[in-house]
């Protein structure tokens, strides 16, 4: 089975109803409205996921690194770590337990923190160190230590950590199991973002481990304002490693001039990974800290912006060069009109250019900001020394050599006065109005027929990942976003706090704090079994090879692979398959219906952009009508609904779907209907409600006489759990209780009106199914 558990993750097998987010309600402009999803997955199959949960049965997830080049899985959770083989044939998962050290439990504990949730040893952070070890921190229930995992050469599957090797991590991992903060290890050493007291008040951006001395930013407000680190990377600027810089992700607290309230900003901020301090100003102190803000706004009538201040996560698309990276941001709103998130992408090119512009500037904080007009000190602030920066007669090996006057400017102006704006000046995504709020993300970019696609995949705290792809109009700026799948990964509604993809293995691995999921990023058998069910999808993964939806080769023979990722037309690349309306190749199911009652036929499209007809056949007459409605005859989106049947309704009934240009016959049913003088001879007669009196014979007529009727009434029904149907009848009607008689009499009527009064139980089974076999209403 693997390292991973399979489950079947307490529901169906096979998605049903199609699940569509609410499209953006703000104003964008050069957008389209966002089109609605084909294939919607309420639960995942159990062929696409499976968990992993510890050998204690709780998790207690925190950390998470992919190593490819080892093909390993390493896991931090709570007073344990995990190395688990990619290979999923192999069990060989190597388990490290690290608790606290001894004493610091009772501490934490009398400190006044929760013993159950807080003292413990959360492993928070997991860092490659160099090529046989891993840097791993955790809380040490309020008392932060680190420690370094050998983890062996490529190849081997060595797991082991060295008790005296752990030492103090403060500074380098924060106290608080569930606290933000983010950090890399660059060159041996560990640059973070972070809050380093008991109280989770000292934050600050440090640099320690390696041979240098250890940096931290200065305890100013004007350089981190209550600060939620999301992100650290490293961007080099060129081909100089002295102009490498370490760029941090946060959202910070300001105050605005004309506001007394705080307001979220979100910020990207850097320093120069060979920043050594100053010499007599700023020693020890980071001397090239820099920061600007991030926008992530919706353009609004009257110029009047929507933002999206609250940055929840930030993923890098690498590009060959590794210079130029495209930065996708996720945020979040913090308005109390409304609640939503977007997705906006960043060029490096763009960021550089703020960086490299005007500082920002105000006399005291009762004014408003503007940029410095004054004259700014050689060396410039924010810039590294290196060969590229210095000039022929002022020569600078070391920031310790920067004249007091540029590091007494950098302490008094962090700020850029430019903010960065995404690509477009617009958002890429946008959600509003959503039940649960997402957290994290992860971008593929992916090759098809057309061109490339970036496939965004979107964590939520209710334990689910939203598949989305942003398709570009070739005519036009304007953007159309497609939900391409909603992934139940966690059964219980936890929020998702990591993610990681392997584009190598096309998967996706999730972490919560119930369980470790892997998740294949796609299954395209799921569309369908025709060309233009799978165009008609939209995935990128996925192409009609002749045969069957299948994944997309680049390297591929091309003559029969068949996509249309952009338009989502079907007419060119599957123009001989367009019609699929063969009504006798549907399964023909057989629903029974009383005279004179309702009934319903039950026919759900497998996209809801497809529009519905329904036709009828009534023999001996081969010809096949299309069904007219009227008030009698309601057509819903889930069916047909007949709320009074008539002896002439009797016939089979065709659903048909049509979708660009593709018509497909989904549902075939072959209504009977029994005629009241059928019912009024088989069953005996009510008391003047004139329908059949299905509830047990009173006891005092017939005490112990055989019921012939239930029998009769099981013959009616055509269902494929007959017992189930027979035991919940049984527990239903025979009750001597007269108060329970009326709501009896109300669900034998919908039994004969051909209502499944077994469908709750079903349910989750029904959808599952509706992908494999084209629905039906049931057959009662």
């Amino acid at each position: 089975m693997g390292w991973f558990s399979q489950t079947l993750l307490g529901v169906a097998t096979l998605p049903g109803t199609l699940l569509l987010l609410g499209s953006a309600a703000l104003p964008l402009a050069g957008r389209e409205n966002s089109t609605p999803a084909r294939l919607g997955l309420g639960y995942l199959c159990t062929n696409r996921s499976v968990l992993f949960f510890g050998h204690r049965g709780f998790l207690g997830f925190r950390s998470l690194y992919l190593d490819e080049y080892r093909d390993r899985l390493f896991i931090g959770g709570k007073d344990v770590l995990y190395s688990l083989l990619l290979d999923g044939a192999s069990a060989d998962a190597k388990e490290i337990y690290w608790p606290p050290r001894p004493g610091q439990t009772e501490e934490c504990f009398q400190k006044g923190k929760d013993p159950e949730t807080d003292c413990a040893n959360y492993v928070r952070v997991l860092h490659p160190y160099n090529r046989t070890h891993l840097l791993a921190c955790g809380t040490g229930a309020f008392h932060p230590m680190c420690t370094f995992i050998y983890v062996g050469h490529r190849g081997e599957h060595t797991f082991s950590l060295d008790p005296a090797r752990v030492e103090t991590g403060r500074g380098r991992c924060p106290h608080e199991p569930s606290r933000a903060f983010a950090s890399t290890v660059i060159g041996g050493e560990l640059y973070s973002g972070l809050t380093a007291d008991f109280l989770g008040r000292d934050a600050g951006v440090f640099r320690s481990m390696g041979t240098r001395s250890a940096l931290r930013t200065e305890v100013d407000q004007r350089l981190l304002n209550d600060p939620k680190f999301v992100a650290a990377h490293l961007i080099p600027d060129n081909d100089d490693w002295d102009n490498d810089k370490a760029y941090f992700f946060f959202t910070e607290k300001v105050v605005e001039a004309d506001s007394k309230e705080h307001a979220i900003f979100s910020r990207v901020g850097r320093v120069c990974v060979n920043d050594a301090g100053g010499q007599r100003v700023l020693v020890n102190k980071w001397s090239t800290f820099n920061k600007a803000r991030l926008v992530c706004s919706v353009p609004g009538p009257g110029g009047i912006d929507t933002y999206f201040d609250e940055l929840e996560d930030v993923f890098l698309l690498r590009t060959k060069d590794g210079k130029s990276p495209e930065i996708y941001a996720l945020f979040s709103t913090v308005s109390h009109v409304f609640q939503g998130s977007a997705v906006c992408v960043y060029r490096m090119a763009d960021i550089r250019e703020v960086f490299n512009g005007p500082f920002a500037h105000r006399e005291s904080p009762q004014h408003r900001w503007g940029a410095y007009e004054g004259r700014v000190p050689y060396p410039r602030p924010g810039v590294c020394p290196s060969k590229t920066t210095n000039q022929p007669r002022q020569q600078y090996s070391s920031t310790k050599d920067f004249p007091d006057e540029v590091l007494h400017f950098a302490r008094a102006h962090p700020l850029m006065y430019k903010a960065v704006h995404p690509r477009h000046r617009r958002p890429l995504l946008v959600k509003t109005d959503l039940p649960h709020r997402l957290r994290q993300l992860v971008v593929d970019r992916v090759e098809a027929e057309d061109g490339h696609h970036d496939i965004l995949f979107l964590g939520t705290d209710a334990g689910s990942v939203l598949k989305v792809v942003v398709t570009q109009k070739t005519s036009s700026a304007m953007t159309e976003e497609v939900i391409l799948e909603e992934l139940q990964v966690f059964k219980m509604p936890v929020s998702i706090t990591q993610m990681e993809i392997s584009v190598k293995r096309q998967t996706l691995y999730v972490g919560s704090s119930l369980a470790m999921a892997q998740v294949r990023l796609h299954q395209c058998e799921s569309y369908g079994t025709a060309c233009a069910e799978c165009c008609l999808a939209r995935d990128p993964y996925c192409a009609w090879d002749g045969t069957a939806c299948t994944h997309y080769q680049p390297s591929g023979k091309r003559r029969h692979r068949r996509q249309d990722a952009r338009h989502s037309n079907p007419v060119h690349p599957c123009l001989e398959n367009l019609t699929v309306d063969d009504f006798e190749s549907v399964e023909e199911k057989v629903l029974y219906g009383a005279e004179e009652n309702s009934t319903f036929l039950e026919c759900v499209p497998r996209s809801p952009q497809a529009s519905v007809q329904w036709f009828v056949q009534r023999p001996p007459d081969e010809q096949r009508d299309e069904v007219k409605t009227d008030e009698r005859i309601l057509q819903t989106e889930h069916g047909l609904l007949f709320r009074k049947l008539h002896r002439h309704d009797a016939g089979i009934y065709y659903c048909k779907t049509l979708e660009h240009g593709f018509t497909q016959t989904v549902a075939r049913i072959s209504l009977e209907v029994i005629a009241s003088e059928q019912l009024a001879h088989t069953f005996p007669r009510g008391r003047g409600d004139g329908l059949p009196h299905l509830l047990c014979p009173k006891p005092r007529l017939a005490p112990q006489a055989p019921k012939t009727w239930f029998k009769d009434i099981m013959h009616l029904i055509s269902s494929q759990n007959l017992r189930q149907v027979e035991e919940y009848c049984a527990h239903l009607w025979c009750s001597s209780r007269s108060h329970h008689r009326k709501s009896k009499l109300a669900q034998a009527k919908l039994v004969l009106a051909g209502v499944d009064v077994a469908k709750k139980g079903r349910t989750a089974k029904a959808h599952s199914e509706r992908n494999r076999v084209p629905r039906q209403a049931p057959a009662t």
